[in-house]
């Protein structure tokens, strides 16, 4: 069997999207900020006015986030996941395509808890729903949904870690800590001994990954390719982190683990450092 792509063209899923082995799901999330902090809306109702066809909808933050978790966003266990993602008709055989119609790292998020729990037949679909509307493509409303089925759910601890992992990989020279955060938020504040490479700029104007010469460059520039360091990702929630992840694995760089508490869960006691 011929390996899946990390990502797959809106023309290659339009040709594709009778293909009844093929499964799509769109993980919309609405973040905004204001000057009460963080504000999560579920992207349900903007999926239910405009989606690919066919797509089913999976709601990340209250099916996929663990509200006992260190921070907001934590990943569920794989009985959780494999639950869930199983009830929304993806089972083990299936080729999966996710998207989101805002900024991709919901999108991004979404592959890399598949990939946490084993499975490696999931793409994610470049230029989201944008990059489909641009193309001429129709969408349609409403609520789709596939027959439930059952999904093993197979963890991969090294591609995940906690905040305990991260204190201790902060003197560790073997690994290399990558903020995905915008430069102006890095400059505010990062976890000691960090490098940045903003989620933002692994895309260009379109919403499409930048090509990989490009993001070479950008991960080279600040040491994330020396095969003698081991890159652990990270933003503010553990979203943008799975971007700059993908982008790392796109690159060769199989061994890269995401710090899915963050900075929420790292600034969550006022005792641990922070470089600016």
């Amino acid at each position: 069997m011929s390996a899946v792509p990390r990502h797959v063209s809106v023309d290659w899923l339009h040709e594709h999207l009778a293909d009844p082995t093929l499964r799509v799901l769109d993980g919309t999330v609405h973040l905004t900020f204001d000057e009460d902090g963080a504000h999560i809306e579920s992207g349900r109702a903007t999926y239910e006015h405009e989606h690919v066809p066919g797509a089913a909808f999976v709601d990340q933050v209250t099916a996929l986030s663990d509200p006992d978790g260190e921070a907001p966003f934590a990943a569920v266990d794989s009985a959780r996941f494999g639950a869930v993602v199983g009830e929304l008709g993806v089972g083990d055989d299936h080729r999966v395509v996710v998207y989101d119609s805002v900024n991709g790292i919901w999108a991004t998020r979404l592959w890399w808890q598949f990939g946490l729990e084993g499975s490696d037949r999931v793409s994610v679909l470049d230029g989201g729903l944008d990059a489909w509307r641009a193309a001429g493509f129709e969408t349609t409303t409403g609520t789709e949904t596939y027959p439930p089925t059952t999904f093993t759910a197979r963890r991969r601890p090294e591609r995940i870690r906690s905040t305990a992992d991260v204190e201790s990989a902060v003197d560790d020279p073997d690994v290399l800590l990558v903020n995905a955060l915008a430069r102006e938020d890095f400059e505010r504040g990062r976890i000691p001994g960090s490098v940045n490479v903003p989620f933002p700029e692994l895309v260009g104007p379109d919403g499409r990954m930048r090509p990989i010469e490009e993001l070479r460059d950008l991960f080279g520039s600040v040491g994330a390719l020396d095969p003698g360091r081991r890159p652990v990702t990270y933003c503010g929630g553990g979203i943008a982190a799975t971007a700059a992840a993908l982008a790392l694995m796109e690159l060769g760089r199989d061994d890269v683990a995401v710090y899915d508490g963050s900075m929420n869960a790292w600034t969550a006691d006022p005792g641990r450092p922070l470089e600016r």
